[in-house]
Order: C-alpha cells, then structure tokens, then sequence
C-alpha cells in the first residue's frame, strides 16, 4: 500500500535536509555543534573536537548552511559556528516517525503514536 507522496513538499525538503546530513563527517560537525549548544565554537575548536580540518571543514560548513542547519559569524577576528536548526532537526525526526506503524497490523512496541 503506498500512501507517502515523495514529490511532496515535505518529502523534497527532508531529502534536501537528509543529503546535506549524508556524509559521516558533515554530520559529526552538525553533532558537535549541536552539543556546543547556542554559542557554538570558534572553527579552530569546531575541527579540533569533530576531527574535520581546513578545506574540508570549510566545504561541510558550507553545505550544513545552504541546507539552513548552521551559521558562521565573524566576531572579531574568529569565526563561530552554531547550529542554528533545533526546530528544523526535530521535524525531521518528526516526519520519520509520524507515521509509525501506520500500516502494520499490531502496535510497534516503544513507540507512542500521539
């Protein structure tokens, strides 16, 4: 039974989302800036804590920020990284799981369907 529409709205952005995400590395800078919390990290600290450096730090920041994840903000003369996404990370745990089990016969164990 197919239900999903995968040329919807929703379905476009959280692949948009999903493939900025689909590089272990991009997604080891977006955790540990997430863990930084709000005041995110210089990107000499950003790369020392997540093992990413230079130009390829660069270019994964690069591609976390088109998608909206992260932002780069010059203060005096660092550079500080931040997620900058907590509601957009949510939803798109939320889109994953909204629809949980729907099309099974039982009840997935674990999971609220509210």
């Amino acid at each position: 039974m197919k239900i999903a529409n995968p040329s919807s709205p929703d379905f476009l952005h959280a692949a948009s989302t999903f493939a900025a995400l689909g590089s272990e590395q991009r997604l080891a800078v977006l955790h540990t800036l997430v863990r930084a919390g709000p005041d995110g990290l210089s990107i000499g600290e950003l790369g020392t804590r997540c093992g990413v450096t230079g130009s390829t730090l660069t270019h994964h920041m690069k591609v976390l920020a088109q998608a909206g994840l992260v932002a780069q903000e010059r203060r005096g003369r660092s550079i500080i990284c931040a997620a900058v996404a907590y509601d957009e990370l949510r939803a798109l745990s939320e889109f994953l799981l909204r629809e949980c089990c729907a099309d099974s016969d039982q009840e997935h164990k674990g999971h609220d369907h509210g």
